[in-house]
């Protein structure tokens, strides 16, 4: 009865504490508020631009700040278009880029995004920045970084019940532990990651190309990406990212869905 009990109220909770992605469809889990942490996020994000070196008033620096400027307009049109007008209300869009040498962008709850100089040569052009940032844009709008801070509570949930449940059996609680760290890591925390990576690949591709940009260019990115890379990424099983070679047939498959999405807002032709 108490394993019942224990496991009923964590499953109402969980319930009870669920969105719906306006991109997907799908109910994805919410139990920390963006009221609670986008202010977070914003503060995070200030003290990372005084930590490190801002480049500013450069073509480089001009062209992120454009294509971010471009790639939010298409997501409030997109938003606006579908029914969620006012999705954007808390959101402050911010484009910034970084001296590093890292082949990396990234974006913080409420559209705090970063570019470092070391991702430009790979990313070759306007187009090929916008598909970098198209989907860092999808992670904000998509709130993956709430369901990641969730499904980080709900794994301690889940530890925590499990030892309730477990203990008056000393083994038992002591299998479950040894159990439950690796096989919620490999067996629910990779993939639920990987599945955002994919979610901002798909969402991201359209955004691109609502903004005017092919998104033919972007499995060409991916090429890229893979031949610097070297061959050194690790298994997919084991990754928090999609392989090269699953993102390439991923973005080549989605480029015409993408176009015709753009079609609808009256785009036609692309950089």
């Amino acid at each position: 009865m108490k394993r019942k009990t224990i496991f009923a109220l964590t499953a109402s909770f969980v319930l009870a504490a669920c969105s719906q992605n306006p991109f997907t469809g799908k109910k994805t889990l919410a139990l920390v508020p963006n009221s609670q942490i986008l202010p977070m996020a914003f503060q995070q994000y200030d003290q990372f631009l005084t930590e490190n070196k801002v480049i500013t008033n450069t073509a480089d620096a001009n062209m992120v700040k454009n294509v971010g400027r471009k790639i939010a307009t298409a997501a409030e049109r997109w938003l606006n278009a579908n029914g969620y007008a006012g999705y954007l209300k808390d959101y402050k869009w911010e484009y910034n880029l970084v001296q590093d040498d890292a082949v990396n962008a990234w974006c913080m709850p409420g559209g705090k995004i970063v570019v470092y100089t070391g991702i430009l040569p790979v990313t070759k052009s306007e187009t090929g920045l916008a598909v970098v940032m198209g989907h860092e844009v999808a992670h904000a709008l998509a709130n993956h970084g709430q369901q990641r801070m969730s499904a980080g509570q709900l794994q301690q949930i889940g530890a925590v019940a499990g030892n309730v449940a477990l203990s008056d059996n000393a083994e038992a609680q002591q299998i479950f532990n040894t159990a439950y760290g690796v096989g919620s890591q490999v067996g629910v925390m990779l993939p639920f990651s990987r599945s955002h990576e994919t979610e901002a690949d798909k969402i991201g591709l359209t955004l691109m190309a609502i903004a005017g940009y092919n998104p033919d260019e972007a499995p060409e990115l991916w090429k890229r990406m893979k031949a610097k890379s070297g061959g050194q990424a690790p298994p997919e099983m084991l990754s928090t990212h999609p392989s090269s070679d699953t993102r390439i047939k991923n973005l080549t498959a989605w480029a015409g869905d993408a176009k015709a999405e753009a079609k609808k807002f009256g785009v036609t032709k692309f950089k």
